[in-house]
């Protein structure tokens, strides 16, 4: 039988070898996680310690709106870290984080990035790491209802336009490297502020506008129904007990 090679299958095959060749490049790059550990406990120079608004174990805290670091994908993060030093993205929680950044270097911005990937390992594999959302509720925080949240996380609604958080962001939110951060057990509160910046426009350092294009779709009680659903949702799909793994595009290393 002879073998048809199609423009298709050619433009396939490069787009592969160029992906592998990035990897290969990027891997070159070396993160040392004993730096990161102690720029994210201890601070740098007049940085202070990451871990005095993200938690000792980078789990967040709601009453603050700061994010978890634990666990999130570390090109994510550093990307995150190098877009407040350049203000690509302003700081709308804290007003810190523009400044804090300015003050690490590239390198410290990869350590620091990498060594909060590895952190809350088991936590990010077992449901009920994210907020508690009656205690939030006691404290007279709106909480939207997980049901239709679930629905628009996993099929998103296609009748106005809404596609699925998980068609980027991977089932349940956990993630899909290098660019679509865990969502999934993500602080409560972080994320229905965040989804507002996105809509309103104030937060605009997406890839090709994604999130701002999705998030104008959302009304409130959708942000909060997500959000709610989200901070809690198992990373683990259906009839699954591993998760999928996560390629890294750094060396990492300990001093």
């Amino acid at each position: 039988m002879r073998r048809v090679t199609t423009l298709a299958s050619v433009l396939t095959g490069a787009v592969l070898a160029m992906a592998v060749s990035q990897v290969q490049a990027a891997a070159a790059v070396t993160a040392n996680l004993t730096s990161g550990e102690k720029i994210f406990k201890e601070g740098k120079g007049t940085v202070p310690a990451c871990k005095l608004c993200h938690g000792d174990d980078g789990m967040g805290n709601d009453a603050m709106g700061t994010p978890r670091l634990a666990g999130q994908i570390a090109e994510f993060v550093l990307k995150q870290l190098t877009d407040f030093a350049t203000d690509r993205r302003q700081d709308l929680t804290m007003f810190v984080m523009n400044n804090n950044a300015k003050g690490l270097s590239e390198q410290d911005r990869r350590d620091v990035a990498a060594y909060v990937s590895t952190l809350a390992q088991e936590e990010a594999t077992s449901t009920g790491a994210g907020s508690d959302l009656k205690a939030l509720a006691a404290q007279g925080i709106a909480v939207g209802q997980t049901y239709l949240g679930l629905k628009i996380v996993l099929y998103g609604a296609p009748e106005r336009g809404i596609p699925a958080c998980r068609s980027c962001h991977d089932y349940n939110g956990r993630g899909a490297p290098p660019i679509y951060p865990m969502i999934g057990q993500q602080k409560y509160v972080y994320l229905t502020n965040q989804l507002k910046h996105w809509r309103d426009g104030s937060r605009a350092n997406d890839p090709r506008t994604q999130m701002q294009q999705v998030a104008r779709r959302l009304t409130d009680d959708d942000i909060i129904n997500v959000a709610a659903y989200l901070t809690n949702a198992s990373p683990f799909s259906i009839g699954n007990t591993r998760l999928p793994e996560r390629p890294l595009s750094m060396k990492l290393v300990r001093d």
